[in-house]
């Protein structure tokens, strides 16, 4: 019963009803947009206002400010640091060729030195060599003389020997002969003698001649002295003895 007279009510059979005119579609929707903007508009004018009121915007701007103050700083540092850092890289590059350049040149004084040393022994030998050509006083000239004499123990055990020979006369005829060469020594505690393998040793001498070589003595072996013998057939024409220390 009572859910019939609601209805009644609700229908143009109801004891009041009012009749009003219908607004448009798009007018309604117009008066809705109208009204939410006032409402967004008075919104942002409060929150604004806020802001204002609390200072958070003029904070911002300092802070903002401050950073790009900041931020220019840090770029500024940035490239003061590639410059510097590229200067030095530019400083080491430097250094760095001037130290391969100077190895470079201390390695080529090395080598330098080294010939110049070696040259120097040479020309002491050959001065050596060349000082005994000079003729000794009173030596009997066109004769032919053993002048020098050498012999050296060689750490290996080895002995190494030399033999210069020479014509003091002015353009000798050539001799031809044979070098001997005779080692003498103790070996065991007991005396010995002996020889280069292959025995004597043939020698030619125009103004000089000179001969050369090495000679291992038996084991245990200690040469005392050398002498050197040169013989035209069985003539002896010169001879010359040495100690060794």
């Amino acid at each position: 019963m009572r859910l019939r007279l609601l209805l009644r009510r609700l229908t143009v059979s109801a004891p009041r009803m009012a009749v009003r005119s219908a607004l448009p579609w798009p007018f309604r929707w117009a008066m809705l947009a109208i009204v939410a903007g006032f409402c967004a508009a008075i919104a942002l004018w409060a929150f604004e206002f806020g802001k204002d009121i609390a200072g958070l915007d003029y904070g911002s701007q300092e802070q903002l400010q401050k950073l790009h103050a900041d931020n220019e700083a840090l770029r500024t540092r940035v490239e003061t640091l590639t410059v510097e850092r590229n200067q030095a890289q530019s400083v080491a590059g430097t250094a760095d060729t001037l130290l391969t350049t100077e190895k470079v040149a201390h390695d080529k004084l090395l080598v330098i030195n080294r010939q110049l040393e070696l040259d120097n022994q040479r020309m002491k030998a050959d001065l050596g060599f060349f000082e005994q050509l000079i003729p000794a006083a009173g030596a009997n000239a066109g004769s032919l003389a053993i002048r020098g004499l050498q012999a050296e123990a060689l750490p290996s055990g080895e002995i190494r020997w030399q033999v210069l020979a020479i014509q003091a006369a002015k353009n000798p005829a050539e001799f031809e002969g044979r070098l001997e060469l005779v080692f003498a020594g103790v070996a065991s505690g007991k005396p010995w003698s002996g020889s280069p393998a292959g025995g004597a040793l043939s020698i030619k001498v125009k103004q000089y001649g000179r001969l050369e070589g090495l000679y291992q003595p038996p084991f245990q072996g200690v040469v005392k002295s050398v002498t050197a013998r040169i013989f035209d057939g069985t003539t002896m024409r010169a001879a010359q003895t040495v100690k060794l220390p």
